[in-house]
């Protein structure tokens, strides 16, 4: 579901590079839609997960029925009030919020990106009040092993990016206009779609305001200095927009661009995986079932690497490709596509950490633990404010994309040495013989793709029914390569199960 749901954001990322191409009015829009998601995973997905959903674990666990469904529903009406008063404040403030977040706007084009972004932030921002709830709604399913619901949830947002784009934005003074309205209307209908599931659940109730109720309390307390910590991934890249503000016009869209590539293996499997994760640690940990604790934390280490590992690489050796046959039409040039090109790189470098700290980000908060997080979070982003400010200088925007990537290998060293030193996370056995097949098969898929990869001209020279065929042939080419060169080095799917790595855990 998660795939399907990355599959049409790439559809939607497509549509809006024919019709707008990376320029001046994109790069306000990417403003005005970055800066409420950056805030949804602060209460969503970020810090607020982290910390409901190992306390709705506990309560489903060691609670009645009735107590969960009040402690739901007084956590929805503590949540839906804090996201009002922060939806009305960013409405009202939405320049002072463009100029944070993009502080170049104000001294280049004479301020109008700022006023566009600013014109947009105020259709976008109540985004965060309805994806957040609706992230709320999709914790509790996730909870209850309901997961394709929440992750097809997002599915419903591109449909609607996408009819606005090509319905709406024609008849618009500001064609791009349409997409911040798409954004409104696809955060509505992604929180009507969820409420049937959970009242099938009987966990769809009036929200009450509680703010004495001891699990609310509970999650106030995990999530207040968790909300650095958690999201310090989504800051990271927040940063590279603020300095690529003040680069050349086009800047933020190379990154955004190239950025999406990166999130499709992130969130296509990184984010399911972490999703599926957190509710399993969560259990172990309150069942002090601690071996089971560990076999599960590396069973999902070994999946980032089988599944991470020829993701990077493949984006590395095929950026040209993929975003020439992906966006390059319409307003997107080939210049877009050479200056995210590079962008693509740097990125790739990134994604084992970006993927190895939702695994080991859940780790720790499936043990309450909010500070070790928050120190290593600290010392994150300082460390990528410096690498950002060094490597602009020297490679422009694909020196922040190179900084967001060395600053998310820090936060997965850090946050997993951390794990080392405490014992939680132990290897399992069988880690050397996996390294060998992965290198032998990951040399082979890197064989094929040298091989057979036209150069990047004789792609901009190609139709786009032949750029289509021909990425296509090399992805599944490669791919293949990758899984039968590991099936041939002894590798099986039942090694790879949890129930297996459960198993051993335990013996």
């Amino acid at each position: 579901m998660t795939f399907i749901s990355r599959v049409l954001g790439f559809v939607r990322d497509m549509v809006a590079a024919h019709f707008f191409g990376a320029g001046f009015a994109y790069d306000a829009f990417i403003i005005a839609s970055k800066i409420p998601n950056y805030m949804r995973r602060l209460f969503a997905e970020g810090a607020f997960s982290q910390a409901f959903v190992p306390i709705l674990s506990e309560y489903r666990t060691q609670k009645t029925q009735p107590e969960v469904e009040q402690f739901v529903a007084r956590v929805f009406g503590c949540l839906s009030m804090i996201l009002m008063i922060v939806t009305i404040v960013g409405i009202v403030v939405a320049p002072l919020l463009v100029m944070l977040f993009a502080p170049g706007f104000a001294t280049t084009d004479s301020g109008e990106r700022l006023t566009l972004a600013s014109h947009m932030l105020r259709i976008t921002f109540p985004y965060l009040l309805f994806i957040s709830l609706t992230a709320f709604a999709g914790g509790i399913l996730n909870c209850y092993g309901r997961f394709a619901v929440p992750a097809f949830t997002p599915v419903f947002l591109n449909i609607m990016m996408i009819l606005t784009t090509v319905i709406l934005a024609p008849h618009l003074s500001e064609p791009v206009m349409a997409l911040a309205w798409g954004m409104f209307a696809g955060g509505v209908i992604q929180l009507l779609f969820q409420g049937p599931f959970l009242r099938r659940l009987k966990l769809l109730s009036r929200p009450e305001f509680s703010w004495k109720d001891p699990g609310v309390r509970r999650i106030l307390k995990l999530m207040l200095p968790a909300l650095l910590g958690v999201s310090v991934n989504q800051l990271n890249i927040m940063l590279s927009s603020v300095f690529a503000s003040f680069l050349a016009v086009g800047s933020v869209s190379w990154l955004y661009y190239a950025e999406r590539l990166m999130e499709f293996p992130l969130g296509g499997f990184g984010v399911a995986l972490a999703t599926v994760v957190l509710p399993r640690l969560s259990r172990h940990h309150t069942k002090a079932e601690n071996k089971h604790f560990a076999a599960t934390l590396d069973w999902g280490v070994r999946w980032i690497m089988l599944v991470g590992l020829p993701a990077a690489l493949g984006l590395a050796l095929l950026a040209g490709p993929l975003l020439t046959t992906l966006f390059q039409s319409g307003q997107f040039s080939d210049y877009d596509v050479i200056a995210s090109r590079t962008c693509l790189i740097a990125y790739s470098f990134g994604i084992m950490g970006f993927m190895l700290v939702k695994i080991f980000a859940s780790a720790y908060y499936a043990k309450q633990d909010v500070k070790t997080p928050v120190r290593i979070a600290v010392v994150t982003v300082v460390a990528n404010v410096l690498f950002s400010a060094i490597f602009m200088r020297f490679l422009s925007h694909t020196g922040l994309a190179l900084a967001t990537s060395m600053a998310a290998l820090l936060n997965a060293s850090l946050l997993g040495y951390g794990l080392f030193k405490r014992r939680i996370y132990q290897l399992q056995p069988g880690w050397r013989l996996l390294a060998i097949q992965l290198f032998v098969a990951l040399s082979a898929m890197s064989a094929v793709i040298f091989i057979f990869n036209p150069s990047l001209e004789a792609w901009f020279s190609m139709s786009i029914m032949k750029r289509i065929m021909t990425l296509f042939g090399l992805i599944i080419s490669s791919g293949l390569v990758y899984i039968v060169t590991l099936f041939l080095n002894g590798l099986r799917p039942h090694h790879v199960l949890l129930g297996k790595a459960l198993s051993e855990g335990e013996a």
